[in-house]
């Protein structure tokens, strides 16, 4: 099924394939800082709010310079903003709609509090409070789903903290350089690369008709997390995640017992940039669990940086997701549901 194109195409009816294959052209994207900031503001933490896709740009983000932030960068995804935000504080409100009623509650909050505010937004509401109040904004592109835009929104977080003097630009710039890799490695993912040659197609197969529980560490939990989204909102099927150590102090125990007959597909992601510790863990809990849990499958991101293993990821989950969707028999593009949802949350 997923070798016949016209099967294909008549279950992916709004090329939600082709919006993959074309996300390597996301980092290369200019992103322009609009009424930027000079860098000589005191700045002395960083929160991001922003909901599911937005959200996922600055997670990765945090994972990949975790080490080099010299403040600290927190990912706010609810309606209030920490106690802590004050004059010193760089808000950054993240919505690919524009509309996010989260995200734009935070906005508010934050000029309360006297932070500093910035806007990531394709437009919207965001996107005319920011041109109103003359706040630095990055304007991504429009017309994809948010999770489908999510390195747009990447590139787009960078340019916005370089600005800020909070990152250096040798940030964006490396960003920028993944792309004719991304897209070398992409390409071996589409439609016309037959199964056997298609890891995409293969994790697909390995999935379907399960529910899958995705598996991450301290530099991998984002890319896990990416998994369960496209898992959820491409193929429409309901999965889980975790990260170790985390996973060890309670869901470890959890597979143990109940139910008897467990319907999961098992995903380890795996990166060698990942600590060692961390490493061990994913080896030695799929042992002990063995005859408790079905056997993990691993995926070993790949890449010669951290940023590039995380990309290469987060872009596989959308093509694995895609052909699971397929395999679903529903088209992977439309979200009615969570349109549903916000017409009744206005009433």
């Amino acid at each position: 099924m997923l070798d016949d194109t016209n099967i294909l195409k008549q279950r992916d009816p709004k090329n939600a394939l082709g919006v993959a294959a074309d996300q390597w052209q996301q980092v290369q994207y200019g992103a322009e800082v609009l009424d930027g900031t000079p860098e000589s503001l005191n700045i002395t933490k960083v929160v991001i709010a922003g909901m599911g896709g937005s959200a996922l740009a600055a997670l990765l983000m945090k994972a990949w310079l975790e080490e080099k932030l010299k403040i600290p960068l927190e990912v706010v995804r609810e309606y209030e903003l920490p106690t802590y935000v004050d004059a010193t504080t760089l808000v950054v409100a993240s919505s690919y709609s524009g509309n996010t009623e989260e995200t734009i509650a935070c906005l508010a909050q934050a000029e309360q509090l006297g932070a500093h505010r910035s806007v990531i937004a394709a437009g919207g509401k965001l996107i005319e409070q920011a041109e109103a109040s003359k706040l630095p904004r990055v304007q991504i592109p429009a017309g994809l789903q948010p999770r489908m835009a999510v390195l747009f929104n990447l590139k787009a977080l960078a340019a916005l903290l370089t600005s800020f003097g909070v990152l250096s630009n040798e940030v964006v710039e490396e960003v920028a350089q993944t792309g004719d890799w991304l897209k070398s490695e992409s390409d071996q993912w589409t439609s016309l690369v037959p199964i056997d040659k298609n890891y995409a197609k293969q994790l697909a197969l390995i999935a379907v008709g399960k529910t899958p529980v995705f598996y991450g560490g301290r530099l991998t939990g984002p890319v896990a997390y990416k998994w369960k989204i496209s898992w959820n909102e491409n193929a429409k099927n309901v999965s889980f995640w975790n990260v170790y150590s985390e996973a060890n102090h309670n869901e470890f125990i959890g597979w143990s017992s109940h139910p008897i007959e467990k319907p999961f597909v098992i995903f380890d992601i795996k990166s060698s940039f990942e600590h060692e510790r961390i490493l061990k863990r994913f080896e030695i809990t799929d042992r002990l669990l063995s005859g408790m849990r079905p056997k993990a499958n691993t995926i070993e991101l790949v890449g010669d940086t951290p940023l590039k293993q995380l990309l290469w990821g987060s872009i596989l989950a959308d093509f694995v997701s895609i052909y699971l969707a397929v395999l679903n028999g529903v088209d992977p593009t439309p979200v009615d549901l969570v349109e549903k949802l916000k017409t009744e949350l206005v009433k």
